[in-house]
Parts: C-alpha cells; sequence; structure tokens
C-alpha cells in the first residue's frame, strides 16, 4: 500500500484524481492492435467515466512520470552516518521531514478512502518486510531522535497515526488489517486500535524469509510463524489472526485452524501459480499446493562472489512478480519462465543497480 501512495503528487476527491489518472494514461497509450490468431480473449473491465480504460503498460508509464515529479520536488540530502541501503538496487535514504511524514499517512487514509469509494470491503495496512511502517519500527532504519523515533513509543507511532487515519476516514463496517513482522508491544497496542485482522509474518528484503528462501526442515514443517501465532493470540484476545507463510498440506492448514492457532490461513506463492488454489484446498480437490522456486545456476561460481540466499530470494520474488503480471494481462502463469527472462525483467523494472556490489557497508 505505502509503495503506491508515495508516487501521488496531490490530494484530490477520489473522483477527480481517478479521472486525472485516465486522461493522462490515454495520452500516452499506444493505439491498441487487433488480437493475434489462436490468442486467448483477455478480460475486460468496466469502461470508466470518458469511455477509456488505462491498460497496465499506459499505467505503468503513468506511474514513472509521477515518480520523476515526486522527484524533482522532493531532493535526496545526504542520509545519517552509518545508515546505507543494504540490498542490491535500493537507493540510500534519507530523513523525512516532519511535514512528508504527516503527507504520507494522509496518503495511507486517502487509498483506504479510494479503495471503499471502488467498492472494496477493506484493506491491509503491509507493516511487515521491510517497508515503510516496518522501517519505522526498526531501530536498525530508525535512527531518529524527534517524536517520530528513538524509543519503542515513538517508533511505533508512524504505524499507529495510519491505522487511527484510516479509521477516521473510512465507514465503522469497512474492515482495516495489518501485517506485521514480531513486534510484541505494537500488537498490543494495535488490539486497542479497531483492527478488524492481524497477520503474522516475517522477513524482509536483506532477510528473505517472505520469499520462501528457507532451510528445508523449516518448510518440511510447514507454517513459519505459527509458534510466534501463538503468543499473538494471547496479545491480541479475540481479534480474529491471519498466519502466512510455509503452508503447503491441507492437514497442516486445518490442524492450525481447529487448534485455535490461527483463525485465517494465507497462501502466497502457489496462489499465483495456482490463482484457483483456495477453493481447491476448501472443496477437498487437492490435499496440497506445489510452490514453485526459481534459482540461478553456476551455483559454484555464484556462491563465490555473492551470497546465493539472497541472490536466489531476489530471483524468486522477480519471477512470482512476472506471473502476477501475466495473470493481470488475462495470461496463464508460464511455469518454464527462465531465470534470465526473470533476471532481464527484474532489471527493467528496478534499474541496473539491481546486482550492484555493496561493500564496505555502503
Amino acid at each position: 500500500m505505502s509503495a503506491a501512495l508515495t508516487k501521488q503528487s496531490t490530494f484530490q476527491r477520489p473522483e477527480a484524481r481517478y479521472e486525472q489518472h485516465t486522461e493522462s494514461t490515454c495520452r500516452h497509450r499506444k493505439q491498441p492492435r487487433g488480437p493475434s490468431p489462436g490468442s486467448r480473449p483477455r478480460p475486460t473491465s468496466p469502461t470508466p467515466p470518458g469511455g477509456t480504460r488505462p491498460t497496465a503498460r499506459s499505467a505503468d508509464h503513468t506511474e514513472g512520470q509521477l515518480r520523476d515529479r515526486w522527484s524533482a520536488h522532493h531532493p535526496r540530502p545526504a542520509p545519517p552516518p552509518g545508515l546505507r541501503a543494504r540490498t542490491g538496487g535500493a537507493t540510500t535514504p534519507r530523513e523525512l521531514r516532519p511535514a512528508e511524514i504527516e503527507e504520507i499517512i494522509e496518503r495511507f487514509a486517502t487509498a483506504a478512502a479510494v479503495c471503499e469509494t471502488a467498492g472494496f470491503n477493506g484493506v491491509q495496512v503491509q507493516a511487515a518486510h521491510g517497508y515503510l511502517i516496518s522501517q519505522f519500527l526498526s531501530p536498525l532504519s530508525n535512527r531518529r531522535d524527534d517524536g517520530w523515533g528513538g524509543d519503542l513509543e515513538r517508533r511505533m507511532r508512524f504505524g499507529l497515526e495510519v491505522v487511527r487515519r484510516i479509521r477516521g476516514r473510512v465507514r465503522p463496517g469497512f474492515a482495516v488489517g495489518v501485517k506485521l513482522n514480531s513486534a510484541q508491544a505494537v500488537l498490543a497496542a494495535l488490539a486497542h486500535e479497531g483492527v478488524d485482522l492481524i497477520e503474522v509474518s516475517g522477513g524482509s528484503y536483506e532477510s528473505m524469509a517472505m520469499s520462501g528462501s528457507t532451510a528445508p526442515s523449516t518448510r518440511a514443517r510447514e507454517a513459519y510463524f505459527l509458534e510466534y501465532g501463538r503468543t499473538v493470540r494471547k496479545l491480541v484476545g479475540d481479534i480474529p489472526l491471519a498466519v502466512t507463510g510455509g503452508f503447503r498440506t491441507r492437514d497442516a492448514m486445518q490442524r492450525a485452524v481447529q487448534a485455535g492457532e490461527c483463525d485465517v490461513v494465507c497462501i502466497g506463492r502457489p496462489a499465483i501459480t495456482t490463482p484457483d488454489a483456495a477453493r481447491l484446498i476448501l472443496e477437498g480437490q487437492a490435499q496440497s499446493l506445489t510452490a514453485h522456486q526459481a534459482r540461478y545456476g553456476m551455483r559454484t561460481l555464484l556462491g563465490k562472489i555473492t551470497d546465493l540466499k539472497v541472490l536466489d530470494g531476489v530471483l524468486d520474488i522477480s519471477w512470482h512478480t512476472d506471473q502476477i503480471h501475466r495473470l493481470g494481462n488475462g495470461l496463464h502463469p508460464d511455469l518454464n519462465r527462465g531465470s534470465l527472462a526473470a533476471t532481464i525483467a527484474m532489471v527493467r523494472r528496478n534499474g541496473r543497480t539491481s546486482f550492484r556490489a555493496r561493500r564496505g557497508g555502503s
């Protein structure tokens, strides 16, 4: 959610912003081509006001323009001493100004209001996996000494303000969930904020647990974070609890729910390559789900110059991202897609710094 929010440049009523986005998108869209022989018709969505519908390609083009416009008005001064990006392709961060923090919080609330207007039943706030809220929570990335950083109470202020602002903008029956890494104090605080669902997850782009890059023994026992979920259950009371990460068999899912260890089982990668995975499990048509994991070749050579676990984790995320793009374009997943094609797509999305070496902590 935060990645999309920081690319908007103004606050407008949802209808006006949608019309502006559509107009900008249509100016840059290429003329449509007729279907190729033997191609499968792609699904369509209702045509918005103005008689045009943005496409994935043109939406990406417009997103790039918005990102450039944001960068032009928000310069990147030097970061705090000792704080450097440790992930390939990531830019070195800078400290947000207090006014920018307030603006970003408002963008979270605006995005939730847009989702409600569009007909969604709820939103989930991404506070895990090293994204912005997670960065505010972590003392490793939050080096601030003002009202938004320092002790735990101030570090978790940003995330709580996001939830409160969303709650104040949407109707009472609109669901607000939070995905969170392990942070017991934050969980206890969220229990008093009217949250409708808490999802337990883990990992970040520097520690790739959420990418499936775990030891074989961990994958074999399934549900990486279920044990921590038992602790969370005591902290959040009767708030529905979701657990993600590693569920692959129907038996394991059923045991977790029946034992009261969680109320919701979340499925990630298997649902990307098998979009009807949930239906297959619920209807008993499948007893297990297959998770595809992309890995690089030439492992002996690559292992001498880089961390294979991190490299494979980045590749696996890119490979699955490609599959999501295919689904969005009305195509079936390509299970034979190779590591080279996924790498090229990753570089196109993230730039040539995707694999730039990081040495000396810089």
